[in-house]
């Protein structure tokens, strides 16, 4: 509904802000690591939202950027995980490292998030996993054909870079670039990040 909101800071929480659009004041919640890119009070703020509707619950949820956004609602997709689970999640850890121990199958750098256990993790990164492989669709298998990623470790990097918000071609290439013998798929993503930052 919302895509995203833009107006004054007006307040912050402890878990949440409110942003004055027009002279309406949106309850944003929101990730600590969203709060510290925040400006200061009265200035004005853009964040890209996620509005949460059930039964008499209508929550407005909001991050500074698009990769926080795209990384929260790939969470909540998770069986078992509700959207505060996910801002704990997020708040604990950066979008991108997240990212990293999911194609690792690292559940401890996930339980490091309060209210998150070890089962819940590994179902994160189970049912994760598959959504970050299914997302074959035709341009990725095309950018694959192009830039001759082969579907081993690399190919596991590039659709990682792809679900953190890179196209499908920045991704490949990275990839393409850092490509070694023995690289591990958490290494291949972390030389392939420091080529495209």
């Amino acid at each position: 509904m919302f895509a995203y909101l833009k107006g004054k800071l007006e307040f912050i929480g402890e878990n949440h802000i409110i942003i004055d659009v027009t002279g309406v004041g949106y309850k944003v919640y929101t990730s600590t690591s969203t709060m510290q890119k925040l400006p200061q009070l009265h200035q004005e703020v853009k964040v890209f939202t996620y509005l949460h509707i059930r039964e008499d619950i209508m929550d407005l949820y909001g991050f500074i950027s698009q990769e926080q956004l795209s990384m929260f609602e790939l969470l909540i997709s998770v069986s078992g995980v509700g959207p505060k689970a996910a801002l704990g999640i997020l708040s604990t850890i950066s979008a991108s490292a997240f990212a990293l121990a999911v194609v690792a199958s690292d559940a401890k750098t996930i339980t490091k998030a309060p209210g998150i256990g070890k089962k819940l993790a590994e179902r994160i990164i189970l049912e994760l996993k598959d959504k970050i492989k299914s997302q074959e669709l035709i341009d990725m298998q095309q950018t694959q054909n192009d830039f001759a990623v082969p579907a081993n470790d690399s190919s596991e990097a590039v659709h990682a870079l792809v679900v953190l918000g890179y196209s499908a071609g920045e991704a490949a290439k990275a990839v393409q670039a850092v490509q070694t013998e023995g690289l591990e798929v958490e290494e291949i993503i972390k030389q392939a990040l420091k080529k495209m930052l």
